[in-house]
């Protein structure tokens, strides 16, 4: 499925290390997908008036502050294997958070999506848990939460021995055989496409890249990092190795392409869905149940 003019725009954006990208490159780049020029122009138009990207004095873009906190979750797959630490079966639980309609409106949804992102799973109505088992414990959840835009009201707090029926039923809240299997199915395509890269056509090459390295990108920034209990880490970690090589192999496919239009010092671009995310993003890893 080709990426919305939206989250291309946003995609794009969010590879500056520095600098700012001219819409010409953006346009030019939605033709890789057959995304129209008037297209891309008009998001762009309204992503400048919702605040999620920049316009310098020379008529660039760049990602504005709004869609950061996303960007940085999103960006920080590179570093997930050190972000867990031992699990003494403890739980982060959330209250407060209430679990919104299933058709409700997207503006209610901001709740589920900062929980989504780290890994949360609806135990009781109004009761969402993880096992506590991230790089500093129940502050450092509380604080991403909050920066991924959990309610000031929302309570984020420790759960110590649960009864033994109810941490089985916590536990079975994810399934840790479909995230192995997803990843597998995820390391066969990221070996495939590293070896057909260089053989494509400069325009293929760099959308395969986009596409594929953006899917996984997602599927690591979504990873729930369970506990060996729960989901064994051994997948996950094959995929992380390979998409470090496939991350250097996209950045080649767009080298010349970007450097043509003097955007240089660029991440690899990806097709992160970072306009979804920054509303409600629903990943192929699967969204908060």
């Amino acid at each position: 499925m080709p990426p919305r003019p939206k989250s291309l725009i946003l995609d794009l954006l969010s590879s500056l290390r520095r600098g700012s990208m001219p819409v010409r490159a953006l346009v030019a780049a939605g033709n890789l997908f057959g995304i129209a020029g008037n297209s891309v122009r008009v998001a762009l138009v309204r992503l400048l008036g919702s605040g999620l990207v920049e316009r310098d004095e020379r008529g660039r873009y760049r990602l504005g502050p709004d869609a950061d906190a996303v960007n940085q979750r999103i960006r920080s797959w590179r570093r997930i294997e050190d972000a867990q630490i031992p699990w003494h079966r403890e739980w982060v639980g959330v209250h407060g958070a209430a679990r919104p309609p299933a058709r409700a409106p997207r503006s209610r949804q901001k709740n589920p999506r900062a929980l989504r992102f780290l890994g949360f799973r609806w135990l009781e109505a109004d009761l969402a848990l993880r096992p506590a088992n991230l790089r500093g414990g129940i502050a450092g959840v509380r604080e991403q939460l909050r920066q991924l835009g959990l309610a000031p009201g929302a309570l984020v707090f420790s759960l110590r021995e649960l009864d033994a029926a109810t941490e089985a039923r916590a536990m079975a809240l994810w399934d840790g055989a479909a995230l192995a299997r997803a990843y597998e199915q995820s390391h066969r395509a990221l070996i495939a496409s590293e070896g057909r890269l260089h053989r494509l056509p400069r325009d293929r090459a760099m959308a395969e890249s986009f596409l594929l390295g953006g899917q996984i990108i997602r599927q690591l920034a979504l990873d729930p990092l369970l506990p060996e209990p729960i989901a064994p880490a051994a997948p996950r970690n094959r995929v992380l190795e390979a998409m470090r090589r496939y991350d250097g192999l996209g950045r080649e496919c767009w080298a010349d392409f970007l450097a043509s239009f003097g955007v240089p010092h660029l991440r690899t671009p990806a097709d992160m869905r970072l306009g979804e995310a920054t509303g409600d993003w629903v990943a192929a890893t699967g969204g908060i149940r």
